[in-house]
This record gives C-alpha cells, structure tokens and sequence, in this order.
C-alpha cells in the first residue's frame, strides 16, 4: 500500500442541483493521469494511468474521498502509455501503444504477477502521435481498439513501418483466440473513445482536424471508412476489408456530397457542433444503472477534453443504421476527460488528464465522482425524428410555453483535408404545427425543410415542468443522416 500523505483533496461541491461532485485525493507523488477505469466484480475500481501504471481503488464510493478511505493500490507497472483498461473473463486487459496484455495476479497478493501479450500487429514508428485505445470485447468475444493516424518525425530504425505504420487510422479486431489484430474498419484521425451501446455495438469518438471538419461518434463495422484519407493506403493490403479507392478523394465538397459520391464513405452517427458542445470528444460509456444515475437509461455518456466535462448522446436506428441527438451534460470538472464508467452504486467515476494540453480546470489529472442527489430533473430526455419533424420527449411533464420562440436551424459541414470546417449551407428551419401531448411528456414539431446529411440544431424556449422547475440543458442537435421514411 502507498503512503498515506496525499495531496489534499478539493473539497466536494455543487456543480448543479442534480449532480454532486466527489473529487478524490491523490496519493502524495503519483501523477493519477487516469487513462482507463474498470469496475471490477467486488465493487473496486481499477485505474490505469497514461504512464504505465495500473492502480486497484478498494472502496471506490467512500466519502469523504481521502487516500485513506480510498485505499489505494498499486497493481502493475513498467507498461507504455496505457490509453484503455477493460475487465474481461477474469482479467484486466490494458491498450498499450504497441499492444495490448492480459494482467493477472495469479497468486493472490494483489499485485499482477503475469503480463501477458494478448493482441498485437499494428505499426509504431516513433512518431508522437501514434497513440493506440481500448480494449473493448465485443459479445462474441472479439476484441477491438482504435488507432491514430501516424503525425509527426518517425523513428529511424523502425524499417518499413517507419514509412507507413501498419493499421494506422484504423480500428483493428483481435478475433477471439487469436492474438493477432488485423484492420476492421478505416478513416479515423484520432479516435480516442470506444465503447459499447447497450445493444453491444461498438461505437468510436474522433477528433476535429484534416478531413475531420468538426468531432463525432461513429458506430464501427466491418468495412466502414470514416473520411481521413490517410488510412486510404492500407486498403490495397490483401487482407483489407475495404476496396482500395481510384483516384483521389474528392476535397472541398460537403459532407453530404460526400454520402453520395465518395465509395464506402460512412457518415458518423453523431456530430458534435464545435464549441457548443465540446471541442475533443473522449472516453464514451453505456448507462447501464437501471436509472440509479437518472432518466437516461441506454444512453451514451462521452467525455469532454478541452471543457473538462460530459456530453450526453442519445441514439435511434433510421434506416437500419443509426443516428440521433447531442445534448450538454457537465462542464467545468477540475481536469480534461480522458474516460468515465459507473460504479455499483450507479454514480459515474470520471478520470482526467490534461496531458499538458489546453483544458478548463485547476488540476492537470485526477478523478471525480458524479453522485445523483435525487432531486428530479427537467431535461430533453430524447430527441426522435419523424418523417416530417421532430418528437422532444421529456423527463417531465412540462408547461405549454411559446414554441415560436425556439432558435432551429440546419448545416453541413466540409470534407475536406484543411483543419475542421465551418458550419456551412446554414439555414432557419420552417417549424410549424408544435403539439404538446395530453401528458405533458412529448412534444412534437412539423419541419418543412428537412435535408438529409445536415445537423438540425435547436435552443428550445425557456420550459418549465409543472412545479416550476426549469429545463436544465436548451440545446440538442440532431445529425439527420436519414429522413424516417414512416
């Protein structure tokens, strides 16, 4: 066990009236830069660390959270760059940047006495931005983790993998029984969350950058290529799941140019507009309480880097492929989030790192502890599109208000290899014909100019539920890939 002198622990506080927050101490000389979090069986919380280290936290939900109560330990070390931790079949698997290992303790000390590569077979060259996510394991066992585009001076002595890193830009699968990765699916710059809806499909956030004009989800599957264009390279490998393209990719046309004419081109199930609901998407988890957390049960949570918070996304299948809405959850926690999961308790546990980086916050890493004070909440619930418009549902029954005043609009976005793109071909959407339902809960608006491929924001009017109380989060945004055909 590590010394019990810490750095003192901020004390616990009121973000909002619905969501206290636990800010854990920090065992005194341990940068706690929390990579990866994985509840185990018992209760206790693994927590791997950006620099190689792998911590069990034994009482995960103590309060007040000091080092004592905590009851920190140091499970395994000596790894590199851990961006990912999973508990599988009675394991702790980490993402290392050149593979990923099995830990175990296989005789009872508390501390990993076996290190064991587990999945492997992608390129690393040196350059700084090769960093490599997960592991998630799929229901049929499969493992999954994604991969950087390779940016930046390459290790001289790499070999061929220093011209080309294999795999980058892509996520790979380990298939079960196997140690050996190979490419799933192509088109990613820096897709630094994966994870799991409650269905058990994998889904990955990115970057806004080349040929990201602004950050999303996407939902991974075999095949799907994601528009950054230096994957394009490893598609002419025999073992490729994807064609190899001819010609160039098109460059300046819009993202739903891009639906019709780039080959294999799969748009994310999400945007997030840039800045007003985050600028660096990160770890991304299922809510899975049974409502212990609140009103968004099957819902994904992801991580916010630059403004140190949570967004919220719930998520609809069109068409037999999804889409849906982005909703603000949490801003301002004391760090960068890199990953969250939910305790027993059904309360989520946040892990941070500013890695140096710009982010809001006082602290460069640490973890806090998102606890529901039960006090019910008004919020959008879930934003549903219709063949002529859209359904707000609501966590409450709310007030007739004047839905004249909602501010709605649509956009696109580039594609394109400059830096991120502006919001563009921008338009008010004609909304007409609000109902409220009989209950309260739905609300539904006609809209006569619905464009598939284009984001529809809304800031919905000042709402209230029955007994006063305001509704907590005005903006969602729902990337409309495809018009409900019923």
């Amino acid at each position: 066990m590590v010394s019990i002198l810490a750095l003192p622990a901020m004390q616990a506080e009121e973000a909002n009236p619905y969501y206290r927050i636990v800010t854990y101490a920090v065992p005194k000389g341990t940068n706690l830069e929390a990579s990866g979090l994985a509840v185990l069986p018992d209760g206790k919380l693994a927590v791997s660390l950006r620099k190689g280290e792998v911590w069990i936290i034994q009482n995960p939900q103590a309060e007040p959270a000091t080092v004592e109560k905590l009851g920190y330990k140091l499970f395994a070390s000596g790894m590199h760059e851990i961006l990912g931790l999973a508990w599988h079949e009675g394991a702790l698997y980490v993402t290392q940047r050149s593979e990923v290992t099995r830990l175990r303790d296989t005789d009872g000390d508390g501390s990993a006495d076996e290190y064991q590569t587990v999945g492997q077979g992608w390129g690393v060259s040196g350059a700084y931005h090769e960093y490599a996510y997960g592991p998630v394991f799929d229901r049929e066992g499969n493992m999954h983790n994604t991969l950087n585009c390779s940016m930046g001076k390459k290790w001289a002595g790499a070999g061929e993998e220093g011209v080309h890193p294999l795999w980058r830009g892509w996520s790979v699968i380990t298939p079960k029984g196997s140690t050996q990765a190979t490419g799933f699916s192509a088109g990613f710059r820096s897709p630094c969350g994966i994870g799991l809806n409650a269905e058990g499909d994998v889904f990955a956030t990115d970057q806004q950058g080349n040929w990201m004009p602004t950050n999303p989800l996407m939902h991974i599957r075999k095949g799907a290529y994601f528009s950054h264009a230096d994957s394009l390279v490893d598609m002419k490998r025999a073992d490729s799941p994807i064609p190899a393209p001819e010609g160039k990719q098109p460059d300046g046309i819009t993202v739903a140019e891009a639906m019709k004419q780039v080959p294999h081109y799969t748009p994310p199930a999400i945007w997030f507009p840039y800045v007003k609901l985050g600028q660096s998407p990160t770890g991304l988890r299922c809510d899975e309480t049974g409502g212990k957390f609140g009103p968004f049960e099957k819902q994904l949570f992801v991580g916010e880097f630059v403004l140190s918070g949570v967004n919220r996304v719930f998520l609809e299948k069109v068409g037999g492929e999804y889409q849906g809405a982005c909703f603000p959850f949490i801003s301002g926690l004391q760090s960068a989030v890199l990953t969250l999961n939910f305790l027993q308790d059904g309360s989520m546990v946040v892990g941070q790192s500013n890695r140096g980086w710009n982010s809001y916050g006082n602290r460069p890493f640490g973890i806090q502890r998102l606890v529901p004070t039960g006090k019910p909440l008004l919020e959008v619930q879930k934003l549903e599109s219709l063949k002529d418009g859209f359904r707000f549902t609501f966590t409450r029954p709310i007030k007739p208000a004047n839905w004249t005043l909602t501010k709605a609009q649509s956009y696109t976005y580039l594609f394109t290899a400059k830096y991120g793109s502006p919001e563009v071909e921008t338009q008010p959407l004609k909304l007409s014909g609000w109902q409220l339902s009989k209950d309260g809960l739905s609300l539904t608006v006609k809209c006569a100019n619905l464009r598939a491929g284009y984001v529809h924001e809304f800031e919905l009017p000042e709402v209230n539920a029955k007994d006063g109380s305001p509704l907590w989060h005005r903006l969602s945004a729902y990337t409309l890939n495809r018009i409900p055909a019923e």
